[in-house]
């Protein structure tokens, strides 16, 4: 690939914005599952990782399930998108809380535990 295409990519890639979303960090033994909605889904997961790897998460039951069962006892993934809009009156903020609410109504509805 030569340099102009690649300078190009980067720069396409750089103006993209990151993926709004809901992400899910599930305890595979329990069940139970930490709904999160993000204006950067892949980002947040990541702190989410970052946060129990050095044992320093906000959420002390999900700490301790951590650390005692360790990163492979955990499915953390994206489970929905919002595609955000040209539109001005567009509220991605408003957008992705109703899509939170609606996964923890879902969530529950099946018996599944939250944190």
């Amino acid at each position: 690939m030569d340099k102009t295409r690649q300078a190009t990519l980067k720069a396409h890639y750089r103006q993209q914005p990151p993926p709004l979303g809901i992400i899910a960090l599930r305890h595979l033994p329990s069940g139970r599952t930490l709904l999160e909605c993000s204006r950067n889904a892949p980002g947040s997961l990541n702190r989410h990782r970052f946060e129990l790897n050095l044992g320093k998460h906000r959420n002390a039951a999900l700490q301790a399930d951590w650390r005692r069962d360790g990163a492979a006892a955990f499915s953390c993934e994206i489970i929905d998108t919002v595609t955000p809009s040209d539109d001005p009156a567009f509220d991605a903020d408003a957008e992705l809380d109703a899509l939170l609410a609606l996964h923890r109504v879902l969530w529950q509805e099946q018996g599944q535990p939250l944190y």
